[in-house]
């Protein structure tokens, strides 16, 4: 097809073997097409034999398809463009549905904000809804390891399109061992030398208020987001807050068309084991299924029954089965930080409470730059995922607060944040924050976490919230809940200097050791804020 300012973009199709009109599905991706996102949605020939007319397409400057890539800038109006294209592809119906995630999923909500009626609805998955806050950074810290990951596979296909290969051979070689140990971690000399390849710069360099996010981010066009969306996340996947945000701000509006899943997954693949643990054969989600359903009743106008079951569905990771609920659960419950002083060097001593200590305590730690706190689990570690880090809850450099073992059942499901009042040395500071199951044996499960940057001039006189990742799980008998909170999680994140320096522009040699201190109890009650439901 021909874009509007006569650019040529190529696609695959691929049809069912019927005489009916049918509707099509669409999916753009910066990868290649042949692709197709199979790495977490069967092949499209698999949704071609259940009726649907399927179209996978380069994105501009990607794959065969012309013109210059320029990351999400030229999706709207592509986007646009290319469904009113599908629609009118012979033999179909002229209903067009999109479906994909990351960098698919997002597309297709820039699509749907421009100028394309015939697109009926969206199965958008693991998306970013505001890119700067949800995607390239959390809490103002900027995802060094997912950020500078993505950027070098991006810039890696944009070096092999042009036939540069003295780039693709270095953008290459950093895949395999990302080289965040260098004088500034944020900034290594492959990056810089190749930058014009990539987006990564602009992402370091654009401030917030910047232009450049507007009109990159679906958020910003939430006006003409009035489709029906199927919303798909994991609970430890690094664009769950983006799949989060994108859910609750159009199941506002529309609550009856706007659905969510959510299950334990990283990013991909999207199946019952990660990170050495088995959640059972529910995990596997039947996605594929669920999106056949979907689009049969938007596109096909066929009662799936879909809209009579619940809005809101995720998966147990203490039980390893789904729960169901009509809305976002809200029903908070609050837990207390309790500590002696010694809750970085002996893990019984810091404790969760559900009453705040009537006296004042404070626990420190000492951030030493030279041997930051390593990520590990969660949505960004190595390992990512349900990983045991024990290991890392028994550093000293580490504040641990944990209940005492379960007498009944606690059934967490929703949003998580910790309220911390903190004491600091230095002028500016990170905080990393994990909630973890505690298993019988000892081994400390993440469960959702938070990371946040402190800036110059911050009040530290009034809490300090971390926002973390929402989460699903029972914890059973005999088992405990714990927060761990730190000063850094390196690589996820790039250290802190403790200087007022931008952390991903100050040289690790800058950076100081910082001393960091988490009040408890009387009139500066750190707690944790968590979400429960029966």
């Amino acid at each position: 097809m021909t874009t509007r300012d006569g650019v040529r973009l190529d696609a695959d199709v691929y049809r069912p073997e019927t005489t009916e009109p049918c509707p099509m599905l669409l999916m753009r991706q910066p990868y290649g097409r042949r692709i197709a996102s199979t790495i977490c949605y069967a092949h499209p020939s698999w949704y071609a034999a259940r009726g649907y007319i399927v179209v996978i397409q380069d994105v501009r400057g990607r794959g065969t398809s012309e013109g210059t890539f320029e990351l999400f800038a030229n999706d709207l109006a592509d986007g646009a463009d290319t469904v009113a294209w599908a629609a009118s592809l012979a033999g179909g119906s002229g209903n067009v549905g999109m479906y994909g995630f990351s960098y698919q999923g997002t597309d297709q909500l820039l699509a749907a904000a421009g100028d394309a009626p015939a697109l009926k609805a969206l199965a958008p998955a693991m998306i970013g809804w505001d890119l700067r806050t949800d995607w390239a950074y959390e809490n103002d810290a900027f995802c060094l390891q997912a950020g500078l990951g993505w950027a070098t596979q991006i810039g890696a296909e944009t070096a092999r399109l042009a036939g540069d290969t003295a780039a693709f051979d270095a953008f290459f070689q950093a895949a395999r061992a990302l080289p965040v140990n260098t004088p500034i971690a944020a900034r290594p000399p492959y990056m810089t030398q190749h930058a014009h390849h990539t987006h990564y710069g602009e992402w370091l360099d654009r401030p917030a208020d910047c232009d450049y996010w507007r009109r990159i981010s679906p958020s910003a066009f939430r006006e003409t987001l009035d489709l029906p969306m199927l919303f798909i996340g994991g609970w430890y996947d690094s664009h769950l807050p983006g799949t989060l945000a994108g859910f609750r701000d159009r199941a506002a509006p529309n609550p009856e068309t706007t659905r969510i899943v959510v299950g334990p997954w990283a990013h991909f693949p999207w199946g019952r084991r990660l990170a050495g643990r088995d959640f059972g054969p529910d995990a596997v989600g039947r996605i594929d299924q669920l999106q056949i359903r979907w689009f049969d009743h938007w596109l096909k106008g066929i009662d799936t029954g879909l809209l009579t079951e619940p809005a809101v569905r995720l998966f147990d990771m203490g039980r390893n089965a789904w729960r169901e609920f009509g809305a976002w659960p809200e029903s908070r419950t609050t837990l207390y930080l309790a500590g002696d002083g010694r809750a970085s060097i002996d893990e019984t001593e810091g404790a969760l409470e559900v009453v705040a200590p009537a006296d004042a305590s404070c626990d420190f730690i000492v951030h030493d730059p030279w041997r930051p706190v390593p990520s590990v689990g969660g949505a960004y570690g190595t390992p990512n995922g349900p990983a045991d880090r024990s290991t890392v809850d028994a550093r000293p450099d580490v504040l641990t607060f944990t209940t005492s073992s379960l007498d009944a059942e606690l059934r967490l499901a929703g949003d998580v944040a910790a309220e911390l009042f903190l004491a600091c040395d230095a002028p500016s500071f990170d905080v990393s924050c994990v909630l973890c199951r505690v298993l019988p044996n000892g081994q400390s499960i993440p469960l959702a976490q938070g990371y946040r940057l402190v800036k110059s001039g911050t009040d530290l006189a009034n809490a300090i919230v971390v926002p973390m990742r929402a989460t699903c799980a029972t914890i059973g008998l005999g088992e405990r809940l714990r927060l761990a909170v730190a000063a850094s999680c390196f690589p996820a994140y790039p250290i802190n200097p403790g200087t007022g320096g931008d952390p991903t522009n100050t040289a690790t040699i800058a950076a100081r050791i910082v001393t960091l201190g988490v009040h408890s109890g009387g009139g500066s009650a750190s707690r944790l804020q968590l979400t429960s439901a029966e």
